[in-house]
């Protein structure tokens, strides 16, 4: 049932002490396809960080505010100066706790932390095409960084003062990736050479980065299935946080501001049960390797 799909993590603050049970059925539970609900767990604004719960942080011409952790480096914000310096802390402490606090919680030996972001804007009422729409349901894919297999692991923290980040999510991968895979066409030859030599993308795409992709615009451009289709709402107070593999668990963000995000990445091999994984689903499904 997609209503069971939230299991509750009684971490209460960021460096809570992990016991060998509570890591089991965290990845037991994550690597099933489920969100990890912290009820108790807030990531804590300062007094010099309030300013930034405001919506005209973000410059309006992308969706969120993003950090590089490797350079540092702050995207997609309207302020500049010491409030830039600052902002970056913010979004920095977030992530260095979120990637410590998962590390610690599922013992994975091999997890790399990609970008950060803050994402101050409120999601009602934003209009996008289909295929950039979060409000649709999907499953993570990137267009120009081939994930070549490897896991997207994300964890959110709700900081707004008031209102829930809202949430649906759908079926299980395995039954979503049987009712659209079938109408997927092979990429043209020479498709994903093409595009690493261009530039488009940061890396070849393998046959799983184009089935993922595939995957994720059918869904999106799929009205009826949108409107339709198996789902079931979450909500998120302000002072909860949560995490999820979203390259398997179909979401949608209906509504809410206010929300830090960490992404994180790893390999199949680091899972506990590999064969869960979306890149053994399909491979089951298409018979064959796909990286």
């Amino acid at each position: 049932m997609i209503e069971s799909i939230v299991k509750e993590v009684r971490v209460q603050n960021w460096n809570h002490p992990i016991d060998g049970a509570t890591r089991a059925e965290a990845r037991e539970a994550l690597e099933s396809g489920c969100v990890l609900f912290f009820p108790k767990l807030s990531f804590h604004i300062e007094s010099t960080e309030r300013e930034f719960l405001n919506s005209s942080v973000a410059n309006g011409r992308a969706k969120n505010i993003s950090l590089d952790p490797a350079t540092g480096r702050l995207q997609g914000m309207s302020v500049s100066g010491e409030a830039e310096r600052r902002l970056a802390a913010m979004i920095e402490r977030f992530g260095a706790g979120a990637t410590k606090l998962v590390s610690e919680l599922l013992g994975y030996k091999n997890v790399e932390r990609a970008r950060t972001s803050y994402r101050p804007v409120e999601v009602e009422g934003r209009i996008y095409s289909p295929i950039k729409d979060d409000r649709l349901l999907h499953v993570d894919a990137f267009p120009s960084r081939p994930m070549r297999g490897r896991r997207i692991l994300r964890f959110f923290s709700n900081v707004a003062p008031s209102r829930s980040r809202n949430w649906e999510v759908g079926e299980s991968f395995e039954t979503f990736a049987q009712r659209f895979l079938p109408n997927v066409r092979p990429s043209p030859p020479g498709q994903s050479w093409l595009l690493e030599k261009i530039g488009v993308t940061k890396g070849r795409r393998t046959p799983y980065d184009e089935l993922m992709l595939a995957l994720h615009d059918a869904c999106k451009r799929d009205s009826n299935y949108q409107k339709n289709g198996p789902h079931a709402a979450l909500s998120f107070p302000p002072g909860t946080s949560w995490l999820v593999f979203t390259d398997q668990v179909l979401h949608a963000a209906l509504g809410g501001a206010f929300a830090l995000e960490q992404t994180l990445h790893l390999d199949v091999s680091e899972l506990s049960e590999p064969d869960r994984s979306p890149l053994k689903v399909l491979e089951r499904m298409r018979g064959r390797a796909l990286v």
